[in-house]
């Protein structure tokens, strides 16, 4: 009786991760075994990078917001607590969208709350 082996699914499988592997340096995209490492780990940096994103994105808005609030005479805590003391619906992306684009539009809001 013949050996009985699954080289469809197995080529499958080899061949998905090569073509995932694609444009890696050298044999990270050529040989299976280093391929799938280097996929592994590229993986694993996107999962983890893609929620350090937000934390880098939340620290440039803050970063925004305090330099247009204390062109206008007040600080970044002083501001948000302000602003979340008088239910101001407007969040940080919001705010640094405004300092940076409409700096009237946000001394209107920083007035509106001092």
């Amino acid at each position: 009786m013949p050996r009985s082996v699954n080289a469809v699914a197995s080529r499958k499988r080899r061949k998905k991760i090569l073509k995932a592997a694609r444009g890696y340096f050298g044999a990270r995209s050529k040989v299976y075994t280093v391929a799938k490492n280097a996929l592994e780990k590229a993986l694993s940096y996107a999962y983890r990078d893609r929620r350090n994103k937000k934390r880098a994105f939340r620290r440039l808005w803050i970063a925004r917001i305090n330099a247009a609030a204390r062109l206008n005479g007040t600080t970044y805590s002083r501001l948000m607590h302000k602003l979340s003391e008088k239910e101001v619906g407007l969040n940080r992306k919001v705010l640094a969208d405004l300092a940076m684009n409409h700096p009237e539009a946000f001394k209107a809001v920083v007035d509106s709350v001092k």
